[in-house]
């Protein structure tokens, strides 16, 4: 496993809040853990996951993701509607490509570092792969500039996936179809690590545990479509000098291709709709 940065220990983050990062960081970066990690996710989070979601799950693009090759690691952005966007994608995934083995998925600190509740859904459904934080409190930035360092890292290794939204943080507003602005975040981990960036749209999903569950055993309902894209060609951009401006650049040409994947999903919604109500 690669070294963690170097972590600062004056930051004013809580007890819990170290506690919880604690586990997480050993999660991920201790190989045996990861190891151990891994094995869960093949084996009882994600095919209860797939369980949920199969009867409603349609994938376009799968069986070109299944015959890519990469280099090294694979930055997979999409849009981001639900707390269970990644999950859903990463198990849909797991199964039928070769080269997800290790997954990290960076994420907000509000819920999974902060609460209760959001460290056991991190425990059992993805067995702690949410990870590293990003805190919203300005006065824990420089645990995000370690993050970004961690997830650069990451992706410098062959088998690695990185889990992203290049919007930041869940849109709510009536229309699925309007993504938030892209983050530079995203911009600045492409330019630097230079991965393999394979855009996904997902659409279908509720913010309720309990709904999905219960859409398991009802006819009907809506489908959970995943688009999947080809790799994105960055072409001249990542020639770019690295600054803030030039990876807002980058990032609002990844948003562009995740909102092509979406007018696929538009088109595509209608029909699957019809034939699943059609007895």
């Amino acid at each position: 496993m690669t070294p963690r940065p170097q972590i600062v220990p004056d930051a004013p983050l809580t007890s819990f809040e170290r506690t919880v990062l604690a586990v997480c960081r050993f999660a991920n970066e201790n190989g045996a853990a990861k190891a151990a990690q891994r094995a869960y996710q093949r084996y009882v989070g994600g095919p209860f996951v797939r369980t949920v979601v199969e009867r409603r799950l349609h994938m376009e693009g799968l069986d070109e993701a299944r015959a890519l090759s990469p280099p090294a690691g694979v930055l997979l952005c999409a849009n981001h509607r639900t707390f269970f966007d990644q999950f859903i994608i990463a198990a849909a995934l797991e199964t039928n490509v070769a080269w997800m083995r290790r997954l990290y998925f960076p994420v907000r600190s509000n819920y999974f570092y902060e609460t209760w509740g959001g460290f056991v859904v991190n425990a059992v459904v993805g067995g702690l792969v949410m990870y590293p934080p990003i805190f919203r409190d300005a006065k824990k930035s420089d645990w995000n500039k370690a993050a970004l360092e961690e997830i650069a890292a990451f992706l410098g290794q062959k088998g690695a996936v990185v889990g992203m939204h290049p919007e930041g943080t869940r849109g709510k507003g009536p229309d699925p179809y309007e993504l938030l602005p892209a983050q530079p975040g995203v911009g600045q981990i492409i330019m630097r690590a230079r991965p393999t960036v394979l855009p996904v749209w997902i659409n279908g999903l509720s913010n309720s545990f309990g709904h999905e569950i219960a859409s398991r055993f009802r006819a009907g309902g809506d489908p959970i479509i995943i688009v999947i894209g080809k790799p994105v060609d960055f072409g001249t951009l990542l020639d770019g000098t690295p600054r803030p401006a030039q990876y807002k650049r980058v990032a609002d040409h990844l948003r562009a291709e995740i909102a092509r994947l979406g007018e696929r999903e538009r088109n595509l919604r209608p029909l699957l709709t019809d034939r699943r109500a059609s007895p």
